[in-house]
């Protein structure tokens, strides 16, 4: 008896609209709302209640002023860490391991005969859905499940902040097999605090300290003579 439900059900045109919807929201996007929001019912492969809540999305996205659409994406994806579309900053962040694990993904791309545009990086979640659209659905399920975890952080966050753009997170790990359910995410330092410049001699950052708010010792060497200064100070005694 098989322990595990095949995934069957087309979601090509479902997943490179999620995709789309993810992009930056400039006009060429939302020139096609429609016809993405036509393709995600044609294709079937989200529940009613889902596609009602993208068709919502959409609407927010085509009914908004165009800068605050943008402005709105901007605060949302680019700033901030809990709700960064780049999957390898949740893990990684800016650690020695995200090279490698970059380099993989890539491969993982090229292997399929998919390579990236320059400038592009592999662990953006537009772009693993793009390459999952490419895949049969068993397989592009299983693909995403591997990153369903980092979906829900996402997904959570987007919750929190009340955000339209929860519903595609939702419907991701849903093409995953995987539940859209809430779970706790880390608080993270507001912006201005992550990018302020430590004080002189007051240590690199908080985060380099044997103990945040511990004392840094400031060391004072003396310098060694040189013939100069020491003829210098033999005149002056």
């Amino acid at each position: 008896m098989a322990l595990f439900k095949q995934t069957t059900q087309p979601m090509t045109h479902t997943l490179r609209v999620l995709a789309r919807l993810l992009s930056y929201p400039d006009a060429e996007l939302c020139a096609h709302l429609d016809a993405m929001r036509d393709a995600l019912h044609a294709e079937g492969a989200l529940g009613a209640a889902r596609l009602a809540e993208v068709d919502a999305l959409v609407a927010h996205l085509g009914d908004g002023p165009p800068l605050d659409v943008e402005a709105e994406y901007v605060d949302l994806f680019d700033r901030g860490r809990a709700t960064a579309l780049h999957l390898f900053e949740h893990v990684h962040g800016d650690s020695r391991e995200r090279g490698p694990a970059m380099v993989d993904l890539a491969q993982t791309y090229a292997q399929a005969g998919l390579l990236l545009h320059d400038g592009e990086l592999p662990d953006h979640l537009t772009v693993v859905l793009e390459y999952a659209s490419t895949q049969p659905p068993a397989q592009a399920a299983a693909f995403l499940a591997e990153f369903a975890h980092i979906a829900r952080s996402i997904f959570s966050a987007l919750l929190e902040r009340r955000s339209p753009y929860a519903c595609v997170l939702a419907a991701v790990l849903e093409l995953a097999g995987e539940k859209a359910r809430a779970v706790p995410i880390a608080s993270e330092p507001a912006l201005d605090e992550a990018w302020e410049e430590p004080l002189a001699f007051g240590g690199c950052s908080t985060e380099g300290q044997a103990a945040p708010g511990t004392p840094q010792p400031v060391r004072i060497v003396r310098r060694a003579a040189t013939p100069s200064n020491a003829h210098a100070q033999g005149a002056s005694e």
